[in-house]
């Protein structure tokens, strides 16, 4: 019997077979159909819907590959009323009341003219830059060869960034930017065969006070350390991370529930973030010793192995210091690199401790700590003394009267 005939045959076995195959038949129809408009739309350079409305794929990015997209960010205003001397570093207070903390990501959008933060503290964190460089060299600056492109775009980016927003401290040369307070210029073309008389990196982390790093994707689709210059980490070290995947970077610092909470969103966001778009989080750590560059109190910087097992337990207060981050994320249009700015902001916490509302809300945050974050931040090795001081600060602000319902008016997150 032909196929034909077995049809017929089946088909004549009642109306639940004949409604069963007109289902089949039509569902791969419209299968078809749907396979087709696919298909046209990446033709056309539309790319399918993502599922997080925010993070879309972007155009430029095609099975994998980056292809240079044609947007440029607009010339930024400039800061307003920007002085080296008089400018204060805005006063990020990155930290929530409990009893719960919640790790994410702590993504929020940004706007390019505030990509790059700088204020009277130049001159404190530019020459604690020229001595690390002087001490670590290439171990807190270096460039792989695949992410030499991304790097320059980068030093090319802050050649039309810098002047506009911070004219009086930038100006725009033929060949770079020069240094209207140090006197420095900066040649970001080099010689005949492009190639410049320091690390990229290392030239642009001495134009600003951010430490600087760049992801690039490679064929895999994951996205590696390749290009950084990490002068101000506090607590890492860019030898031991560099070359490293996005998410062997965090495990490998155990950084808390990033397998369970983190990775997923983070791998997406990388592969989906877009040249028009950028974001700023914050965190903050406490270190028990006064130094920008490297957290002595956690094991010298060339130690096999550093760690808060080697920390003093409850130091005084006043060696109390509050580091914390503000950290942009934005993709570089022409290679497609992923580009890290990490700005410290670091302060005693007796000075930040006597601002309204914020020891208390700190005391809290520091107790919402669950055991693997307290670990990572190495809660015990300063608790008693820290929260013991800012219970007491608390206190005093509530016996002169402090109005705690009214704290959302006066200090909105992360300020």
């Amino acid at each position: 019997m032909g196929f034909y005939d077995a049809l017929t045959s089946r088909l004549s076995e009642g109306p639940s077979l004949i409604h069963f195959v007109l289902t089949l038949v039509s569902f791969l129809i419209w299968t078809k159909l749907f396979q087709l408009w696919r298909l046209r739309r990446r033709q056309d350079g539309v790319p399918p819907r993502a599922s997080t409305p925010t993070l879309e794929k972007s155009p430029e990015r095609q099975w994998g590959h980056w292809v240079p997209s044609s947007f440029r960010f607009p010339t930024p205003e400039p800061y307003p009323d920007w002085s080296i001397e008089t400018t204060k570093p805005l006063p990020y207070r990155p930290f929530r009341y409990g009893p719960v903390y919640h790790v994410t990501m702590g993504l929020r959008k940004a706007q390019y003219e505030d990509w790059i933060e700088l204020d009277n503290q130049f001159p404190k964190y530019h020459a604690e830059k020229q001595k690390r460089i002087a001490l670590r060299g290439d171990k807190s600056c270096k460039t792989h060869p695949e992410a030499y492109p991304a790097a320059m775009e980068l030093l090319q980016e802050f050649r039309e960034y810098l002047p506009a927003r911070y004219p009086s401290l930038y100006q725009k040369t033929e060949k770079g930017v020069k240094n209207l307070w140090s006197g420095e210029d900066f040649d970001f073309e080099g010689d005949e065969q492009g190639r410049l008389v320091e690390d990229p990196m290392q030239m642009a982390a001495r134009l600003v006070q951010d430490d600087l790093a760049i992801m690039i994707e490679r064929e895999d689709g994951n996205y590696y350390l390749l290009a950084g210059a990490t002068l101000l980490p506090g607590f890492w070290r860019l030898e031991d991370k560099f070359g490293m995947g996005l998410s062997e970077i965090h495990t490998s610092g155990d950084v808390p529930q990033y397998k369970e909470k983190l990775e997923k969103g983070m791998m997406n966001f990388f592969r989906r973030v877009k040249p028009q778009e950028m974001v700023a989080r914050n965190n903050y750590f406490f270190q028990v010793d006064d130094q920008l560059g490297w957290s002595w109190s956690i094991g010298l910087e060339d130690a096999p192995n550093v760690s808060w097992a080697t920390a003093e337990k409850n130091r005084a207060i006043q060696h109390h210091y509050f580091r914390s981050e503000r950290q942009t994320l934005r993709r570089l249009p022409n290679s497609g690199g992923v580009v890290f700015t990490i700005r410290t902001y670091f302060h005693p916490v007796t000075e930040i401790a006597e601002e309204d509302y914020v020891p208390g809300r700190l005391a809290s945050a520091v107790r919402s700590w669950g055991e693997d974050v307290s670990r990572y931040k190495g809660k015990d090795k300063y608790q008693d003394v820290l929260l013991e001081y800012l219970d007491q600060k608390h206190q005093e602000q509530l016996d002169r009267g402090l109005d705690l319902s009214r704290e959302d008016e006066v200090r909105a997150y992360p300020y």
